[in-house]
């Protein structure tokens, strides 16, 4: 079987905030990336132009929602917009990071649960299916009312900490709350080894107290893996490192998909010494003036590839799903 897009019905587009990894995914599929025009008139309204034909086709529109968010959002909505009303077949928003996720519950007063909010924008917008990876939490997936595929980083963790041969008896993995109890549990079990959660209290969006640990206790473990998923001011690795060093754990690295590593996020980590390396994905760009020596990134091009042809083709997703058992 022929197992490719045919590149005379396929357009693929790519925002502002994430050209790279949309040449590399469309490099993965042997597709040609097509020039879009982004630019801003006087009163600082964006202007969009789609740089190639889409009536009657399948199209692709890649937009990681970093900051600037609002900009990257509506640049996003729009494209989508151009699309449908230029009479697309299907329009695919593929979104690395969704930053709203975090939005996803009122747990204040008169305050909006953005991560609806920005679903059905998306499905007012045109799109009529969306790709996303690793969710901040599971329900997010349900305020979308079109299909909606959360993809998963786990494989690629899984394959490059298989290499590393890490022994059971010296190595835990370690939730940073218990929010991320279970996917941490399916990493840990993938590489056969333990697993410890933190008992973490977010005081405001730059604050943190990591209370303790619940499950298996860290002493006696040299080494620990703290899986997250995603990384902004970094005040949750930080202060769940100084548990671990205290609990005698004496090599740290610090496992997440979205690296946003805003503000003094890299200081912070880089002033804990028993951290000793770094690993997270591109969904999220980083400059390669701003990483770290003891940072690795892998690339989710593979599995936004393989996802996109599988869905072209009609073919299960199964196993490439944030929350489907390896």
């Amino acid at each position: 079987m022929n197992r490719q897009l045919d590149p005379n019905d396929i357009r693929f587009f790519a925002g502002q905030s994430h050209p790279k990894l949309a040449a590399d995914i469309t490099a993965y599929l042997g597709v040609d990336l097509d020039s879009s025009h982004t630019s801003r008139f006087n009163n600082d309204n964006l202007y969009v132009q789609l740089g190639a034909p889409v009536r009657g086709r399948t199209v692709f529109i890649l937009q990681s929602l970093i900051p600037p968010v609002s900009d990257a959002l509506l640049e996003l909505l729009m494209m989508c917009d151009i699309a449908r009303s230029a009479a697309a077949r299907e329009v695919h928003a593929i979104i690395p990071y969704y930053s709203y996720a975090r939005s996803d519950k009122k747990d204040a007063p008169r305050i909006s649960i953005t991560a609806k909010l920005v679903a059905d924008l998306l499905k007012t917008s045109g799109a009529t299916h969306v790709m996303t990876m690793t969710l901040h939490s599971p329900q997010v997936q349900g305020f979308f009312s079109l299909p909606t595929d959360p993809l998963t980083s786990r494989p690629l963790f899984v394959k490059y900490f298989r290499e590393r041969d890490l022994n059971p008896n010296e190595t835990i993995v370690v939730a940073p709350d218990l929010g991320r109890a279970k996917p941490t549990a399916r990493f840990a079990a993938e590489l056969g080894l333990n697993v410890a959660t933190a008992d973490k209290v977010r005081v405001s969006d730059t604050e943190v107290v990591v209370r303790g640990l619940v499950g298996k206790q860290v002493k006696g473990f040299r080494q620990a893996l703290i899986y997250d998923d995603e990384i902004a001011t970094g005040g949750s690795v930080v202060e769940l490192s100084k548990v671990l060093v205290t609990n005698g754990v004496e090599h740290i690295t610090v496992i997440c998909t979205h690296g946003l590593f805003v503000g003094a996020a890299l200081e912070r980590l880089a002033a804990i010494p028993q951290i000793k390396e770094i690993v997270c994905t591109d969904t999220v760009p980083m400059p390669p003036e701003k990483r770290l020596p003891n940072m690795t990134i892998l690339s989710v091009a593979p599995v936004f590839g393989e996802a996109i042809l599988r869905n072209y083709l009609r073919e299960s997703l199964s196993g490439l799903f944030a929350y489907a058992e390896d």
